[in-house]
């Protein structure tokens, strides 16, 4: 039956399979079928996760704001119960299940619907999973009407009216989904060539070199995955421009398309194919959406401020369609079976009657955010951008330099000593590069988009839509020439695709300093922290003048902090190898000391002196660990000696121990520093012996040098971060502490003279 006939019709009874339902036009199907189709029986594919049957995931569907109306209105009791009597949960993937031989229609909605996945996950999906689906339902000897849920986009980069019908292309899906399955086998061949792997090798030691060995290996693996990773994008990115598809998505879903009508096209096949799908316009509610979709990135980024421009064409039209209307467009469809061999095609979008340019959708969008800013916490609001539409050439050569102009900064900011002020530079810059990887990929990802010249027609569709009776057209209808584009984009989508965002920017605003969560009270878990840097404000050397000079007239302070000066570089360059090595270079100074004398100073002298440079931040949280019934551990490289003053706020301490000979230091170790994965080592090692839970415990450090000890714990915090540290920290969300900003105390004054000796030489 076609909808020349002008014949409306119901599913009525139908058996009806869907595919994909927990994706976004799978809910609001399944919640049409629900709501609006009362007498048809409905099976549900859907895959298990870890520790999440089936129905499980089905049930935590009812769940979801898709629902939200009908459980208002039918009570949750009454929707659970409905849902038992019609919905079947099929567990299992297309192709390792059983599909019931009495279905009626299949809505195959199931696809990966990222632009630029790798190849073979693109095909995996999008053309594997077509051919799994009719191959099980041959096996199942059933002869439903399947309609094949697409895109428009599936008409490639073309220019003009695209109609409704069959695509125009030689492709062989089978070639193209053989090698796009055999390309990662390849790829990840070549990547243990051994340029790839000594160009990651010598990246990750460039980087991570003073996290240890270990780190620079996770590090290098990690960049080789990433390269399979991204040459496999490449790959699909550049197959699919080659046979005139903007990306792999649109490449793979018009394979899907072939397959789907060599499988299934004798007999009774309907593909539908949407446009750009995003908020609801009334049902289930408007505004409903589910995540974010292809323009609401833009739209965010665009409210945040952090769009100046962006490549596409004013005159260019953005083909947007309310998920409602798909829905009641893909169900019509579903209710009109095409007759036996003479599959038929349906554009669901806006573009044919009722157009929407890139010009329109930005000034909609600047308009509502003129009206209703986002927050930008103390500063007040965001002022959105006015564009110009420059063209894509001149927004590359912006984006390019900007990208150039943020990496030469943070290789800059890399080289400084951690401070407050570099602290702020990095996160300007760690912002200002956020941005940029943002604008860089969506400029990508979109420009065919932004950019197109091309109408999809959709006579047929608005022919079907035309014999909806005028009572059911509320409820029914897709005829999207109803939309009013200020009316949908300022007051229904933009609201509801930014309220997220707009409670994040709330919720930032106030103080910038990290608030200390709330501790659990356990007695399992650890409170981890690091000395220099993180408890006391000051480090290895200045521990060692604080020994020495107090020891000297101050007659021979200047020959000591000459002598100290002239091995700097040397200690530096030790410091960029290894935190060991430095810590073994430095202590050599120690050779010769009185052991006794050495601890008789501390426990007379420096002991205040280091006691006065505790921040009191740390000592608070340490003391807010032991009160929650945590173990507290220090552990540091200094020498054991000199952290006397602080045993007492640690259930253990860790330090290093100096060898000595008849009470006299010979400069060495007794054992090897704990340093890097050193620490991390010990940790767990300690943690297995006495119970600790690693995950539930906490580790505080100011250096990158303790990136492994911070990875070993559930709850990392970078307290006073070097620059190397404090973009880790960024990239990984962790918690970020400012402590000891007021810390003053004799070391400063002592610091002070020897800062003013070290100049007056």
């Amino acid at each position: 039956m076609t909808p020349d006939r002008h014949e409306f019709h119901r599913l009525g009874s139908s058996h009806v399979l869907l595919t994909g339902a927990t994706g976004f036009l799978g809910q609001a199907t399944l919640e049409k079928l629900l709501s609006s189709h009362p007498e048809a029986r409905i099976s549900v594919l859907i895959r298990p996760r870890p520790n999440q049957p089936a129905q499980r995931r089905f049930d935590g569907l009812l769940r979801k704001p898709v629902f939200r109306e009908l459980r208002e209105r039918l009570g949750e009791e009454e929707l659970r119960r409905i849902a038992a009597e019609r919905v079947t949960v099929i567990e299992g993937d297309l192709g390792e299940v059983t599909l019931p031989g009495d279905i009626d229609v299949v809505v195959h909605g199931a696809s990966t619907v990222s632009f630029d996945p790798p190849i073979d996950e693109a095909f995996r999906t999008n053309v594997s999973g077509v051919v799994t689906l009719y191959e099980a339902l041959h096996k199942a000897g059933a002869d439903p009407h399947v309609v094949h849920v697409s895109t428009a986009y599936v008409a490639g980069v073309r220019k003009g009216v695209v109609p409704e019908a069959r695509l125009d292309h030689t492709v062989d899906w089978r070639t193209e989904l053989e090698g796009a399955l055999a390309a990662r086998a390849d790829v990840e061949r070549d990547s243990r060539r051994p340029e790839v792997l000594r160009k990651s090798v010598s990246r990750a030691q460039g980087e991570h070199r003073k996290a240890g060995p270990q780190s620079v290996v996770a590090a290098a693996e990690e960049a080789r995955q990433e390269w399979v990773s991204d040459r496999l994008v490449e790959y699909g990115r550049a197959r699919a421009q080659s046979l005139g598809w903007p990306d792999v998505y649109t490449f793979t879903k018009a394979l899907g398309e072939r397959a789907a009508e060599e499988m299934w096209g004798e007999r009774r096949l309907s593909i539908v194919r949407p446009a750009i799908v995003e908020s609801s316009l009334r049902h289930p509610h408007p505004g409903w959406i589910d995540g974010y979709k292809m323009a609401d990135p833009l739209i965010i980024a665009y409210g945040r401020g952090i769009l100046p421009e962006f490549p596409g064409l004013p005159d260019s039209v953005v083909d947007i369609i309310p998920v409602d209307h798909v829905v009641n467009a893909t169900l019509a469809v579903a209710a009109a079976p095409p007759e036996t061999g003479a599959p038929a095609y349906f554009h669901v979008g806006s573009g044919s009657r009722n157009p929407l340019s890139f010009r329109g959708l930005y000034e909609n969008v600047r308009d509502y955010f003129r009206k209703h800013p986002m927050p930008a916490g103390e500063r007040g609001h965001i002022r959105v951008p006015q564009w110009r539409f420059p063209g894509s050439r001149q927004v590359e050569m912006m984006l390019s330099g900007s990208e150039r102009a943020t990496a030469m900064a943070e290789r800059a900011l890399l080289r400084l000593p951690a401070s407050g002020k570099t602290r702020e530079w990095m996160t300007a810059v760690h912002r200002q590069q956020t941005n940029l990887d943002f604008l860089r990929r969506y400029a990508d990802l979109y420009q065919a988009y932004t950019q197109a010249e091309v109408i999809y027609d959709d006579s047929r569709t608005h022919a079907l839509h035309r014999t909806i009776p005028p009572e059911l057209v509320e409820e029914f209808g897709f005829d999207p020439s109803v939309i009013d584009w200020g009316h949908y984009l300022q007051e229904v989508h933009s609201p509801s695709v930014t309220e997220l965002m707009r409670g994040f920017s709330r919720g930032r605003g106030g103080s910038r300093r990290t608030v200390a969560p709330a501790l659990p009270e356990r007695t399992d878990i650890a409170a981890v922290f690091d000395l220099e840097g993180t408890i006391v404000a000051s480090n290895l050397i200045e521990s060692y003048l604080w020994a020495r000079l107090s020891s000297l007239p101050r007659s021979q302070w200047s020959g000591e902090l000459a002598d100290l000066a002239r091995s700097l570089p040397r200690y530096l360059r030790a410091e960029r190898r290894d935190r060991g090595d430095f810590v073994r270079a430095f202590l050599r100074r120690y050779e010769g000391a009185d052991m006794a004398e050495l601890r008789d100073l501390v426990d007379d002298t420096l002991g205040d002196a280091l006691l006065q440079r505790v921040m009191p931040e740390a000592v608070r949280r340490i003391r807010a660990h032991r009160a929650a019934g945590h173990k507290t551990i220090l552990i540091t490289g200094t020498v054991d000696v000199f952290v006397r003053p602080l045993a007492d706020l640690f259930d253990e301490v860790v330090a290093s121990r100096m060898h000595t000979r008849d009470g006299v230091l010979t400069g060495y170790l007794d054992s090897p520093p704990l340093v890097d994965e050193a620490r991390a080592a010990w940790l767990r090692r300690h943690a297995a012996d006495t119970g600790i839970d690693l995950d539930g415990s906490y580790a505080y450090a100011d250096s990158y040098s303790d990136r492994p000890l911070l990875e070993a714990v559930g709850n990392p915090g970078a307290v006073n971060p070097d620059p190397s540290l404090y973009r880790h920290a960024k990239r990984k969300h962790w918690r970020i502490y400012e402590w000891g900003a007021h810390t003053r105390g004799r070391g400063d004054v002592l610091m002070d003279t020897i800062n003013g000796t070290v100049s007056a030489r």
